[in-house]
């Protein structure tokens, strides 16, 4: 401690501060007139210095500052140093010693910061140090950054069967290959994320070229067996990478991206590196975007339904229509089915929305039932597997036809061959509940799945619907495909004798419908008769032949 007078200069110092500045052997008054402002480093920001005066002059209650000062004997040292007024005036200068206390935050620091197993930096000195080389490279202008994000394909087993200890030496061995694999590139910063994620952060980047070439230089370092405790193992990794402009991006949408981009590459087939696409972005995030819109478009109103006319081959009449649901998305304009229907059947969606489906074709045709008694129209209407486990169906068909007054014989169910074929327990049960209620059950794109005609026999089928993919061998009349006709007329044949009808999908031309006739096929819908169509130009086809 000393005392500073007004004039910043040492009035009288302890033995303490003696033996930090002055020489060795000096006397007590070695520190007198001494500055005080030199002996504490306090010149070097313009701030301090000022703050410093302010104390001396009494208009500052106190200056606290760390700094690192020299001793006498040329010893560094890191300093607390207060200067607190005096009433008489002048200023008292305490300085502490701190070099203790700061080694210790720093040894603290570097285990908080830093991976216990493969002491590489962990994920929170990864971000702080991303969030720092982004906004270095922003300052720049023209700065760029590169990220490979990495995790180890199927360590879990490693774990479970070896245990974890060996799991952790595994980490650490990768953890050392992919440092000396960082440091032949460019010294690029390696760390471990968490579990099995790594990632190395490539500041200063010239290109997607250089993050593509740091990549591959990982992936055929882990290809080569690890050592451990005499035992060889292998290993492969997935590695997404991002390469970017700094400007206009941040640390948490760079790691979205190399996330989602890692992801693909595990889809692709694992042990390899996949580079980030914004047009496949684009197409994921969108599809995320109508999966989680599903539910509330239901609610607003957004689905609609058309009709695609199912007609007899003999005639050319109207039999019915089967109901096919559009999306009229306030952003994207009218989608078909194969844009939403998939992800509708993995939310959960399906249920509700299928049933507005049901109710809204069950509308419909009581509506046509009512205005042409004389030409009855049966209505198809498609229905989820997700339907029959997540709902009660057979109480859902019920109350629909009690609330429409829809007779049960007008309504005929669509499931898929693969949705049906096996079919046991809940599934099961409801196809016979609405069987024996009178509603007509199709099997969909029959041919293309299971195809266990045993089952034709058991479940409570009415209708066989052929995929469109036989029908399309009898496009050309000149070059036939024998064998779709063969099997078309084996199909046909065994669902008359099972007492079946058959619809044949995907009809576009005369020569298709020709040959359908004459093989004896009931019904037929495609294109050659009509698209999918509103209810409106349904009730214009009604009571005559449909021709294209």
């Amino acid at each position: 401690m000393a005392i500073v007078g007004s004039d910043g200069l040492v009035r009288a110092a302890n033995e303490r501060l003696l033996a930090l500045f002055a020489p060795a052997g000096a006397g007590a008054g070695a520190l007198t007139g001494a500055s005080a402002a030199d002996l504490c480093a306090l010149r070097e920001e313009p701030w301090m210095w000022s703050s410093f005066v302010e104390v001396l002059q009494g208009r500052r209650a106190e200056l606290l500052v760390s700094r690192r000062l020299k001793a006498a004997d040329g010893t560094p040292l890191w300093a607390e140093v207060t200067i607190t007024p005096l009433a008489a005036g002048g200023a008292l200068l305490s300085v502490a010693d701190v070099g203790e206390d700061r080694e210790l935050r720093a040894r603290l620091r570097h285990l908080q910061m830093h991976d216990a197993v493969t002491r590489l930096p962990n994920r929170a000195l990864f971000f702080e140090r991303l969030s720092g080389a982004l906004e270095q490279a922003r300052e720049a202008g023209t700065g760029r950054i590169g990220l490979v994000y990495l995790d180890l394909d199927g360590f879990k087993a490693i774990n479970d069967t070896l245990g974890h200890r060996t799991g952790d030496r595994l980490l650490a061995a990768v953890g050392r290959r992919l440092t000396d694999c960082a440091a032949a590139h460019g010294g690029h910063l390696v760390a471990r994320l968490g579990g099995d994620e790594f990632a190395l952060l490539v500041t200063g980047s010239t290109g997607t070229e250089q993050a593509g070439e740091l990549a591959t230089a990982v992936l055929n370092a882990l290809q080569e067996p690890f050592d451990l405790a005499g035992q060889r193992h292998s290993v492969s990794a997935s590695i997404g990478v991002v390469e970017r402009a700094a400007r206009g991006t941040t640390a948490t949408a760079l790691m979205q991206a190399a996330d989602t981009t890692l992801y693909w590459a595990k889809a692709d087939g694992k042990a390899r590196w996949t580079l980030f696409d914004p047009e496949r972005n684009a197409h994921r995030m969108t599809r995320q975007a109508l999966s989680s819109g599903l539910r509330p478009a239901v609610e607003r109103g957004e689905f609609q339904l058309a009709y695609q006319p199912l007609v007899g081959l003999g005639d050319g009449a109207v039999r019915g229509v089967e109901a096919l649901v559009r999306w009229r998305h306030p952003r994207l304009g009218l989608l078909t089915p194969n844009r939403f229907i998939g992800l509708a059947e993995e939310n959960g969606a399906i249920v509700q929305l299928g049933r507005w489906v049901l109710r809204t074709a069950c509308r419909q045709a009581r509506a046509w039932q009512l205005t042409r008694p004389e030409t009855p129209v049966l209505m198809s209407v498609n229905v989820a597997v997700r339907q029959v486990w997540d709902s009660d169906l057979v109480a859902d068909v019920a109350e629909i036809l009690a609330e429409t007054e829809l007779p049960p014989g007008l309504l005929q169910l669509e499931l898929t061959e693969s949705a049906v074929m096996g079919s046991a327990g809940r599934p099961l049960q409801a196809l016979q509940a609405l069987h024996e209620m009178g509603v007509g059950i199709a099997i969909d794109d029959f041919g293309t799945g299971y195809s266990n005609l045993a089952y034709l026999s058991r479940l409570p089928v009415t209708t066989l619907k052929l995929d469109g993919s036989f029908v399309r061998g009898f496009r050309d009349a000149e070059h036939p495909n024998p064998a779709d006709e063969t099997i078309v007329e084996a199909l046909v044949h065994l669902a008359h004798q099972l007492g079946l009808s058959v619809v044949a999908e995907g009809v576009e031309s005369e020569e298709q419908a020709q040959r359908l006739r004459a093989i004896g096929c009931d019904t037929a819908q495609g294109w050659f008769y009509s698209r999918a169509v509103s209810a409106e130009k349904v009730t214009e086809l009604l009571g005559a032949p449909v021709r294209p």
